[in-house]
C-alpha cells in the first residue's frame, strides 16, 4: 500500500479508505492486483497504463562484470597511491620529493609532461601515485564505480594540526575502506608537534600505532627530502599485508584518471590498467566513448606498446575525450566497441526515463523490506560540534536488527559539494541541523538524487529517521502552481455534466493535473482534470493565450468568471 501512495502521491491510509469503499478490505502491507490497484489510481485522477513485458533478444555478455580469475594466474601487482590532506599542508611538495626519488636514484630523463599518475621504485618494487586534485576527486572516481586506490596517505602539516579539509579526507578514505598511513609533513618546522596531531586524529577514529591502533604514521618534511624512504618503505609493507594481485596475461581493465585533447595529437586518456594488460592496437571502451590503441607513452613521455597491471599510461586513439573515473575494457574489434557504445547508449537514454534509484527517507521502509538495505549511510553537517555529536549519537542507537545506521563524515558548517559527492559515493542521505547548503551543493544533489534533509529541532530528525525505518514516514509536499484558466463558457454534457469552455491566462495546464475551482478569489472546489480537449481532439497539455474544454473530478457546477488553478505537488526537502 506504501509503495502504491507513494506512486499516487497519497498517504497509504488513503488508499486502504478507496479500496474499502469498493468492498476490498486490505491491510498495510498486503499485495494488490493490477485491476484493484488501477481502480484507485482512476478514483484519484489518474490514467494508469499497465507496464508489458517486452521480449528483449539476447544480448552479448556485458563487459562491466569482469569474470574471475584462476587464483594460480594472479601474480603481485604494484600498490596504487592517493595523497590526501587539507590545502597548504604539503600534499604537492610532498609529491614532488617522491618523483625526485627516482632521478635521484639514477633514472633517465626526469618528468617531461604532467600526466596525472606516476611510478616510483625502491628496492626493485614500484609504487604507483595517483596524482588528483584532492578527496573531492578520489569520490568523483569511486561515485562512477572506479576504484583505483589501494592505499591513502593522509597528510597533515606538523605545525599546523588536523583542519577541517582533514577530516573531509579521513571521511573519504574511510568511505572508501582503504588502508591509511599518515605522513605528518613540515617536521623541520620550530613549531612541529608530532604528538598533539596523533591525539587529534585518535578524536576522528584514526588510532595511531603508538596509541595501540594499526595506523601508520611518519614524519616527513617534503622541503628537506627527509623521511620520503620511510614512507616508501611504509606503503611497501602495507601493500604486502594487503596481497595486492592481478592477472596480467588477460585483455585489460582499465580507469581513466585524467584526459584532455591536444591540439596536434588528438584525444589523450592517462589511464591506470586494473588487471590484465594494455597493448598497442587494442580496441577499447570507454563509457560511450570507442577507439583504439595507436600510441602508447609511459610518465617520462616515452614511446611503451604495452601497461600492465597498475601502470599508468597515456594513450592516443579514443574517438572523443572521455571522462575521468569512465571504466576502460578491451574489446575483441572495433566493431564489437561500437556496438558496445551504442548498446551503452540506449541504456542510459532507458534508464534516464526513471527516476534516481539514490536511497532517501521516502522509499527507504521498501528497500529494507526488500532485503536492498543493510546499512543506512549518513552525511552529518550542523552549526556547532555538540549539536553534530549528540545527533550523530543518537541517530546511530537508532539502528535495528534489519538495517544498521551509520555516520560516515560529520562536521559544523554549510553542506557543500564534498558532503554530496560522499554521500552519493556511499548511496547515503545528508543530514542539515540548523545549517544552509550551497546553492552548488544542491544542484550537485538534484542532479545525483542524494537527499538533503535540513532540520532546526532535533527530535523532528530523530523522528523522521525512526519513522522512514518503521515504514510510517509520510512526505511532506509543497503545492506547485503550474498555470491559470478563466471560464469562459460552460458546455453541458449527458455523459460528464458540465465542461468548462477555458481561456489559458498563463502557465501550462496539462491532463492529470490537480486543479482549485477559484470564484471571487475563493476556493469552490478542488479535484483533478480528467480531461482536456482542444475542439473535438483529446489533448495532454494547452498553453497560454489557447482555448480549450476541462473536465475536473468531482465537480460541473462552472460559472463565467470562474478561475481554474492547476497545480502539482512536490516532496518538501
Amino acid at each position: 500500500m506504501k509503495e502504491l501512495g507513494d506512486l499516487l502521491k497519497v498517504t497509504p491510509v488513503e488508499v486502504i479508505k478507496r479500496l474499502m469503499t469498493n468492498g476490498v478490505m486490505a491491510s498495510m502491507n498486503q499485495s494488490i492486483d493490477y485491476d484493484t490497484a488501477a481502480v484507485v489510481a482512476v478514483e484519484l485522477g489518474w490514467d494508469p497504463q499497465e507496464e508489458v513485458a517486452v521480449e528483449v533478444a539476447p544480448s552479448p555478455p556485458a563487459i562491466e562484470e569482469e569474470e574471475a580469475d584462476d587464483p594460480a594466474t594472479l601474480k603481485e601487482r604494484p600498490p596504487v597511491v592517493t595523497i590526501l590532506g587539507h590545502v597548504d599542508h604539503g600534499k604537492t611538495s610532498l609529491l614532488d620529493a617522491i618523483r625526485k626519488t627516482r632521478v635521484a636514484a639514477g633514472e633517465a630523463g626526469g618528468i617531461t609532461q604532467h600526466v596525472g599518475a606516476y611510478q616510483v621504485e625502491r628496492e626493485g618494487r614500484k609504487i604507483t601515485f595517483i596524482d588528483t586534485p584532492g578527496h573531492a576527486a578520489f569520490t568523483a572516481m569511486r561515485a562512477r564505480g572506479a576504484q583505483v586506490t589501494d592505499i591513502a596517505v593522509l597528510v597533515v602539516a606538523a605545525d599546523d594540526g588536523v583542519m577541517p579539509q582533514t577530516i573531509e579526507a579521513i571521511s573519504h578514505a574511510q568511505a572508501a575502506g582503504v588502508p591509511m598511513i599518515v605522513a605528518i609533513n613540515k617536521m623541520d618546522l620550530p613549531g612541529a608537534n608530532p604528538d598533539r596531531i596523533k591525539q587529534q586524529l585518535t578524536e576522528h577514529n584514526v588510532v595511531v600505532e603508538d596509541f595501540g591502533g594499526d595506523i601508520v604514521t611518519v614524519p616527513v618534511s617534503a622541503t628537506k627530502g627527509t623521511g620520503i624512504d620511510d614512507l616508501l618503505e611504509s606503503i611497501n609493507l602495507v601493500a604486502e599485508i594487503s596481497e595486492l594481485r592481478a592477472n596480467p596475461d588477460r585483455p585489460a581493465a582499465a580507469v581513466v584518471v585524467e584526459a584532455e585533447m591536444d591540439s596536434s595529437r588528438g584525444p589523450l586518456a592517462t589511464l591506470l590498467v586494473k588487471n590484465g594488460t594494455l597493448r598497442q592496437g587494442d580496441a577499447i571502451v570507454a563509457g560511450e566513448i570507442s577507439g583504439r590503441v595507436k600510441a602508447m607513452f609511459d610518465d617520462r613521455g616515452e614511446r611503451i606498446r604495452e601497461a600492465g597491471p597498475s601502470t599508468p599510461a597515456v594513450v592516443m586513439g579514443m574517438e572523443e575525450v572521455p571522462e575521468a573515473g569512465e571504466r576502460l575494457r578491451v574489446v575483441a574489434d572495433e566493431k564489437t566497441a561500437r556496438q558496445v557504445v551504442e548498446d551503452r547508449r540506449r541504456a542510459r537514454e532507458a534508464s534516464e526515463q526513471t527516476a534516481h534509484a539514490h536511497v532517501n527517507l521516502d522509499t527507504l521502509f521498501n528497500e529494507i523490506s526488500a532485503g536492498k538495505l543493510k546499512e543506512l549511510i549518513i552525511v552529518l553537517k550542523a552549526d556547532v560540534r555538540g549539536s553534530a555529536e549528540a545527533i550523530r549519537a543518537a541517530v546511530e542507537r537508532l539502528s535495528t536488527a534489519e538495517v544498521k545506521v551509520k555516520v560516515i563524515h560529520s562536521s559544523t558548517g554549510t553542506v557543500n559539494d564534498s558532503d554530496v559527492m560522499l554521500a552519493e559515493a556511499s548511496n547515503g542521505i545528508i543530514l542539515a541541523f540548523n545549517t544552509k547548503v550551497d546553492p552548488s551543493a544542491r544542484k550537485r544533489s538534484d542532479a545525483t538524487g542524494v537527499d538533503i534533509r535540513s532540520y532546526g529541532i532535533i527530535y523532528q530528525l530523530l523522528e523522521d529517521i525512526e519513522k522512514a525505518l518503521a515504514g510510517m514516514y509520510e512526505p511532506v509536499y509543497n503545492m506547485v502552481v503550474d498555470g491559470h484558466a478563466e471560464v469562459r463558457q460552460v458546455f453541458k454534457s449527458s455523459r460528464v455534466g458540465g465542461i468548462a469552455g477555458c481561456y489559458v491566462t498563463d502557465g501550462t495546464i496539462r491532463r492529470g493535473l490537480s486543479v482549485r475551482v477559484l470564484r471571487g478569489g475563493a476556493e469552490l472546489a478542488k479535484g483533478r482534470c480528467e480531461g482536456l480537449k482542444r475542439f473535438q481532439d483529446d489533448v495532454r497539455e494547452v498553453q497560454t493565450g489557447y482555448e480549450c474544454g476541462v473536465v475536473v473530478s468531482g465537480f460541473d457546477k462552472f460559472a463565467e468568471g470562474d478561475v481554474l488553478e492547476f497545480f502539482h505537488e512536490e516532496r518538501a526537502n
